[in-house]
């Protein structure tokens, strides 16, 4: 499957003040798989290591750290011959050999010639910081995510309707109403099979909604999984709680992040950690409310106030057991979680393209969805889950902190009128691209 990430990594290549890199990401984004691509495209020799199972590399790892001692050992393990510059060296499931991941420090150092990649799940919450420190400075990091809309349009074929998609954003054209209509029907697949791509593969495969959730509730195990693995047993306990209790606090008017949701008497005190733990294994996508629109917005951020959104669309309709026929119905129906669900959407979107998530609340009760910095303008986002969008709250917003333009997304066509740019909802790739 195409992803973005490949540019990424092909710009690394060529670069020559390069360091080694790591690919983070939350477990099935497609880490491994798009790496090894890479490497069997454009390297001549892949050498490829599972730490999982390669017990006898860590064990060497704990006496020797040096770069050319750990590329005689592959060689004669492996018999290979790495040839700098040729050979793409692949740590794969770094973060259950530490030692490994303070190797790419002395990579950096003593042998900047060399080729490596090293990818892992749960980094932020798995190294053991009292015997190992992370690399700082030593190696460059790329965030890696589910597929966003655009991709998945290209893994069913459809990149002409991406292009067509684009052109008509960039000129605020409205869309031909048939071409409309198609792109907001994969959109709503889009929402159901979400961008991990096991589950796209499978539907694309398949085109059954219920052999998708069947591998999206594989992933969710392994999550589970991992917050026994990678936290203590009464951690683990509330991670789950705070996982588990995501959908009902979508499913409220004010989605704000409420403690007691998860427990009667619940405080940031007893579950902050697990919402950190979920929050660096790139599980759940936090939003955080804004004081002020002023810029630099991430300055007015208020931490006691948030809202948790799930990083895949998909795993969000899995895991809150909605119908799948509400889903796809063209009737629209007064559900505020289909509402809650396009926001969760959105949020992925952005977080994809790597800004950080804000929202704004009035004490009149006025809210922003989003609120983004781009350059020197902070512009306000309305997310809407269908094709009735009248708001007030982007009036005051951009009245009271000098927007040039407000962003509503919803099932509406392209426009602009009123200084609203109008934004389908399977178009919000195209915002900040």
């Amino acid at each position: 499957m195409k992803r973005k990430i490949s540019k990424a990594l092909s710009e690394w290549k060529i670069n020559p003040g390069k360091m080694p890199l790591i690919i983070n990401g939350a477990r099935q984004v497609g880490k491994t798989y798009i790496i090894k691509q890479f490497g069997k495209e454009q390297y001549e020799q892949l050498l490829y290591l599972n730490l999982e199972i390669e017990d006898s590399f860590c064990k060497f790892l704990e006496t020797e750290l040096s770069p050319d001692k750990i590329i005689q050992y592959l060689e004669a393990a492996k018999g290979v011959n790495v040839d700098a510059g040729n050979t793409l060296i692949f740590f794969d499931e770094i973060q259950v050999c530490e030692q490994a991941l303070t190797s790419l420090k002395y990579f950096c150092e003593q042998a900047p010639e060399q080729h490596v990649i090293a990818a892992g799940s749960l980094l932020g919450v798995s190294i053991n910081r009292n015997k190992h420190s992370f690399p700082v400075g030593k190696v460059h990091q790329i965030n890696m995510y589910p597929m966003d809309f655009e991709e998945f349009l290209w893994a069913i074929d459809r990149g002409k309707l991406s292009e067509e998609i684009m052109t008509h954003f960039d000129k605020d054209l409205a869309m031909p109403k048939a071409l409309h209509e198609i792109a907001l029907q994969y959109h709503q697949q889009y929402m159901i099979v979400g961008g991990m791509p096991a589950a796209v593969s499978s539907f694309i495969e398949t085109g059954s909604y219920n052999n998708v959730q069947l591998i999206q509730n594989d992933i969710v195990q392994h999550y589970i999984a991992d917050m026994s693995k990678y936290a203590t047993t009464a951690t683990s306990v509330k991670i789950r709680a705070c996982y588990n209790s995501i959908p009902a606090q979508l499913a409220k008017e004010n989605s704000k992040f409420q403690y007691k949701t998860v427990q009667r008497g619940g405080t940031a005190t007893i579950f902050g950690e697990a919402i950190d733990w979920l929050q660096f294994a790139g599980i759940v996508l936090k939003c955080q409310r804004l004081d002020h629109g002023f810029i630099p917005i991430n300055a007015y951020a208020d931490l006691s106030n948030f809202k948790l959104y799930m990083a895949d669309i998909g795993i969000l309709t899995l895991h809150s057991r909605i119908p799948l026929q509400t889903m796809l119905s063209p009737i629209e129906v007064n559900n505020i979680f289909l509402g809650s669900m396009a926001e969760n959407y959105v949020a992925q979107v952005f977080v994809n393209k790597g800004y950080d998530l804000f929202y704004w609340q009035s004490e009149g009760k006025a809210e922003i969805d989003f609120v983004l910095q781009i350059q020197d303008s902070v512009i306000p986002v309305e997310v809407k889950k269908g094709h009735q969008n009248r708001s007030k709250s982007l009036g005051i917003f951009a009245k009271k902190y000098k927007s040039p333009y407000s962003i509503r997304i919803s099932k509406k066509n392209f426009g602009f009128e009123n200084d609203i740019k109008s934004v389908p909802l399977y178009a919000v790739f195209c915002i900040l691209r």
